[in-house]
């Protein structure tokens, strides 16, 4: 009999308490000072996890201090296949012996290798774009042991026949982020983001300039689209109409989506989730986006924002933002996307694997 089959044996209240591995690719730290969403998400996790009662470790940067035991990644870079190399067999090495009830990663499928064949339960979540044959590789190798989560049905519709698929999606902690009932009349459009092309900066002032309201442009330049930035957006930063306030901090963050009319999210490719939506409306901001991969999932058309096919639907929803109840959008978020909804989902995820219900073992 495997290790974690004797612990749903142990007895109803032991057999809630799981000892998890959670793992994140190497380069940011969890959390992140900056940008860094899916670190986030395993920060909020974590912290959930271990309130809950539960034995973490995470395998991350050796920057690290979320809550749980830290045991550092030895390679840096996921795209390294040396390092890749490294972090599987860290990986292996710590989980083999038997002390974990099972392995939740949120970094690079190829870490799990060495433990695909193993009994032991696994759950991968998909934060982006799914390989077909990543998902039929893992699911062949692991023989039914490795389980699947994606964090929009947008991720999942050409891979949920292969495997057991969840669906649990991403979110924020609502006490980190202040309900703002009325930013006023001056108040401003935010775009909040890595600041290129995919992501619609370039739109988003067109849009502040047919709709006559200021905004404030937030977030990372990547090097690799410096040049981007200056053709597209520097020539348009005044500092009054259009302002670029360069990355912010999560206070920073916070102030600034209270006091937005709205968050704009104009991406043009495929969002998976979008964090920053649920950041806005934690804080009473509605969301204005381009129909666009998760966008419809996160937004509730007309009542938490506003979805459209193309930018003259955006800059027309401008129009119609006194229409949109901001505690409406706080509430969606507490109802679908904090962790007090999430962190139970992934909780209750781990019990079906160790096949509990209840405290109880599931026949075979």
């Amino acid at each position: 009999m495997t290790h974690y089959l004797w612990r749903a044996n142990a007895g109803a209240n032991d057999s809630r308490q799981m000892r998890i591995a959670l793992t994140v690719d190497p380069e940011i730290p969890v959390p992140p000072g900056g940008y860094g969403g899916i670190e986030r998400i395993v920060d909020m996790l974590a912290r959930g996890l271990v309130t809950r009662g539960h034995e973490v470790t995470i395998f991350a940067h050796s920057d690290s201090t979320t809550a749980g035991r830290l045991i550092a990644w030895p390679g840096r870079m996921s795209q390294s296949r040396h390092d890749t190399v490294r972090n599987a067999l860290t990986l292996v090495r710590h989980i083999a012996g038997g002390s974990f009830d099972l392995v939740h990663s949120f970094s690079r499928v190829a870490y799990l290798a060495p433990l695909l064949p193993l009994s032991l339960p696994k759950l991968m979540t998909y934060q982006r774009h799914i390989s077909l044959r990543s998902v039929r590789l893992g699911h062949n190798l692991s023989r039914g042991t490795l389980w699947f989560t994606a964090i929009s049905r947008f991720l999942i519709r050409d891979v949920e026949t292969i495997g057991r698929w969840k669906l649990v999606f991403n979110g924020v902690s609502l006490t980190d982020y202040d309900f703002c009932s009325n930013p006023g009349p001056d108040a401003p459009l935010v775009f909040l983001g890595r600041v290129e092309e995919i992501k619609g900066p370039h739109l988003a002032i067109e849009i502040a300039r047919r709709s006559g309201v200021r905004l404030v442009i937030a977030g990372n330049v990547p090097q690799d689209h410096a040049a981007f930035f200056d053709r597209a957006i520097r020539p348009h930063v005044d500092g009054s109409r259009v302002t670029y306030v360069g990355p912010v901090d999560n206070q920073a963050k916070n102030a600034l989506l209270g006091r937005a009319r709205a968050l704009l999210m104009p991406v043009l490719w495929d969002e998976p989730f979008g964090i920053v939506m649920a950041e806005a409306m934690a804080c009473g901001t509605p969301v204005i986006g381009l129909a666009r991969g998760a966008v419809p999932e996160v937004v509730d058309d007309a009542v938490t924002g506003y979805v459209a096919d193309d930018t003259d639907g955006l800059v027309e929803a401008v129009l119609r933002l006194d229409r949109i109840d901001r505690k409406a959008c706080r509430v969606r978020v507490g109802n679908l996307f904090s962790d007090e909804v999430i962190v139970p989902q992934y909780e209750a995820i781990y019990h079906e694997m160790l096949g509990i219900t209840a405290g109880l073992e599931l026949s075979a």
